[in-house]
């Protein structure tokens, strides 16, 4: 059964109010706040009852939700129903939330579920949980479903993972448990799930809408930051050795794999080129987060750090509690000014004194990259704070696609831009000048098919079947193109001339070679005696262009392998190659037409629809176009032509694969898909 917002009863009604006018006593929301939780209430107002909300790192995410679990009244049928439950996936998340309840809404019961050391009741007006806690059947059973008015899941991006359905389907019928023999609940009443996170959105895929029914409000840091509810940022972007190339990427969530990646950043000269930037850069900023690639990486780093006198300290996902929360408090009362972390600090790390961001491990999760550098986007004037300054270092050596860096950002290329001290407007200033929408892109352009067109084909009709027809403007022979630059005039059965590219380290300079074979048998008696039918190749011409090698070759031709009238037959226009195909070409092309790869000509997409079969092919060819389709045939262009299918097919896998993992980033107020 549905619940109205307008309709709790008076009873409901008095308390609503009682509870809006304590809101307004103990917390003063922003504008963008207000608005958010009137997006929240219209949603729930209209039947929406699992949404999610998008807000950037240092917004104020947890004031938001927990000012709406004080809006939101218990339904008419289960005024029972008075308690929340907030999950989330850290320790650091669950105490913060905790505090900031008490703090804010004094006269509520406050409870934290989680590990050993926290064991809640179950009937606290809020209890903050963590997931992993709620995993085990003791703890869960704790929470009543008919005593909840609404459950808050904090960095909701994860909300779409098994371990977290398999809390959720507890709760809502709706959401689909990953075990197979689970059996729904049935329940007195729809409980809301709201989603809360900095990334709605996920790298590997999963879909959000598995638990989710829409996103009801979205803020861009960006924006934000423009409007002065963050602090200002300075981007520096350095220019480092890196080879990214060869690092693997994780099938599943599509970044780099932390193992392969450290090879390469984690080296002497990048870690020192690392700490000689922020000396350069960053020098006199107090408080610096680091993000690294691994433990190895953090303590590497740290070291070096060290080794130039600065008193930097490191945490990782082991390090005791305890240890950890003196590190955290001790970098938060500026003890030390540099905090190394590996995939620690990266969500729900509240320290707002953080000044600089340095990012030293480079990702393709646009997830990743918003919540490190979110690290440093809290407002902190207490601290003396002004803005943040954002490091990250980018790939000099070899362009990979999907890197994400700040020039990434605005949309721009890291290679084609210097990043210096720049603020949000020059950056915007520098996207409009490149004449690019700004928003997180790729840091080069998506990777494109292999251009190729459908004369490539040798079985193509275009052209005479010539194969090249930029080959027509320099000879009025009849030269058929066979793919990769390499040209074939055959000879009127005495032989036949090539021109291909000369190999690379013949000559410095680029140019060509040009080929005589002549004939020794009929082709027949060849294939009878299985002999070859040319003797041996003998070197023509070397020239520095295709035009020049052409003039060469046609001068080679008639004289000294044609002679008399006899050369005429060489041109394209010669009246034999007009004539219908015979017998004997169309049996050969028939041949190894029915051989053609099932993938050739698929691409083509320009094949003229009235000549698409074979039979219809053949019975309109001429002796010309036959000719050059065995021509080719014979000079390897049915492997070259298949050679730039496969390329394109996996470019075209590659750029929807692309397309498809940046599509998920992307978010937008509005109902969610769950496939």
């Amino acid at each position: 059964m549905q619940w109205s917002l307008h309709s709790p009863g008076l009873k409901g009604i008095r308390a609503l109010r009682g509870l809006r006018q304590h809101v307004r006593l103990f917390v003063s929301l922003r504008p963008y706040q207000e608005h958010c939780l009137d997006a929240c209430i219209r949603a729930l107002d209209s039947g929406s009852t699992r949404i999610g909300i998008s807000l950037p790192t240092g917004s104020g995410k947890t004031t938001v939700f927990l000012s709406l679990l004080s809006r939101i009244p218990s339904p008419e049928n289960v005024p029972g129903a008075t308690k929340a439950l907030v999950i989330v996936n850290s320790i650091e998340l669950a105490q913060q939330a905790a505090n900031q309840a008490r703090l804010l809404f004094p006269n509520w019961s406050v409870e934290i579920e989680q590990g050993t050391k926290h064991h809640a009741s179950g009937l606290a007006d809020i209890t903050v949980a963590t997931y992993q806690t709620l995993l085990q059947n003791p703890r869960i059973a704790k929470f009543d479903p008919n005593t909840l008015k609404a459950i808050i899941i904090d960095e909701a991006h994860h909300a779409a993972a098994p371990s977290y359905r398999r809390l959720l389907s507890r709760f809502d019928a709706n959401i689909e448990s990953p075990d197979l023999d689970f059996l729904p609940p049935s329940l007195k009443h729809t409980i809301p799930i709201i989603g809360f996170s900095a990334t709605f959105s996920r790298h590997d895929g999963l879909a959000l809408g598995s638990v989710f029914e829409q996103i009801v409000y979205h803020r861009d840091f960006l924006e934000m930051i423009k409007e002065q509810w963050l602090c200002d940022v300075r981007f520096t972007t350095v220019r480092a050795q890196l080879n990214l190339k060869d690092v693997t990427i994780n099938t599943r969530t599509g970044d780099f794999n932390p193992t392969s990646l450290a090879h390469v950043i984690n080296t002497d000269t990048i870690n020192r080129l690392v700490v000689q930037s922020w000396i350069d850069r960053a020098g006199s900023r107090k408080s610096t987060l680091v993000f690294c690639v691994s433990l190895e990486h953090v303590r590497a780093l740290t070291q070096t750090f060290r080794n130039y006198g600065i008193d930097a300290r490191y945490v990782y996902a082991k390090t005791p509690t305890n240890e950890r929360k003196q590190l955290v408090d001790g970098f938060k009362a500026g003890e030390f000014p540099v905090l190394i972390n590996c995939a620690v600090l990266t969500e729900g790390a509240d320290i707002p004194n953080i000044d600089c961001v340095l990012i030293a491990r480079p990702t393709r999760s646009q997830n990743i990259f918003a919540q490190m550098i979110g690290r440093g986007m809290r407002l902190s004037p207490n601290t003396g704070k002004t803005d943040c300054r954002i490091i990250d270092f980018v790939d000099s050596t070899s362009r990979v696609s999907g890197v994400v860096a700040v020039p990434t950002l605005f949309g721009l290329d890291p290679a084609s831009v210097d990043i210096e001290d720049e603020t949000i407007e020059s950056m915007e200033e520098k996207a409009a000048a490149e004449k690019v929408p700004l928003g997180i892109a790729d840091d080069i352009p998506q990777p494109r098919s292999v251009t190729y067109t459908d004369y490539d084909d040798p079985f193509s009709l275009k052209h005479n079947a010539s194969g090249s027809p930029h080959i027509a403007t320099l000879s009025t022979n009849a030269w058929v193109g066979c793919g990769d630059d390499i040209y074939v005039l055959e000879c009127l059965g005495k032989g036949h001339i090539r021109i291909e590219p000369a190999k690379e380290d013949e000559q410095k300079e680029p140019h060509f070679q040009a080929w005589f074979a002549p004939a020794s048998l009929d082709r027949e008696t060849a294939q009878a005696f299985k002999l070859s039918p040319f003797f041996r190749s003998r070197k023509i011409v070397t020239a520095p262009t295709l035009s020049a090698a052409v003039r060469a070759c046609d001068t080679y031709a008639r004289t000294k392998v044609i002679h008399g009238p006899m050369v005429q037959g060489l041109l394209r226009t010669a009246k034999w190659r007009k004539a219908l195909a015979t017998d004997s070409q169309k049996s050969i092309i028939a041949k190894r037409w029915q051989k053609r790869p099932a993938s050739s000509g698929l691409l083509d997409g320009k094949t003229n629809p009235k000549l698409a079969t074979l039979e219809e092919r053949l019975a309109h060819m001429t002796k010309g176009e036959a000719a050059n389709i065995i021509t080719r045939l014979k000079h390897g262009a049915q492997a070259r032509y298949d050679k730039k299918v496969k390329a394109t097919v996996k470019a075209q896998k590659v750029v929807a694969s692309e397309e498809a993992r940046r599509a998920r980033y992307e978010v937008k107020v509005g109902p969610m898909h769950r496939a």
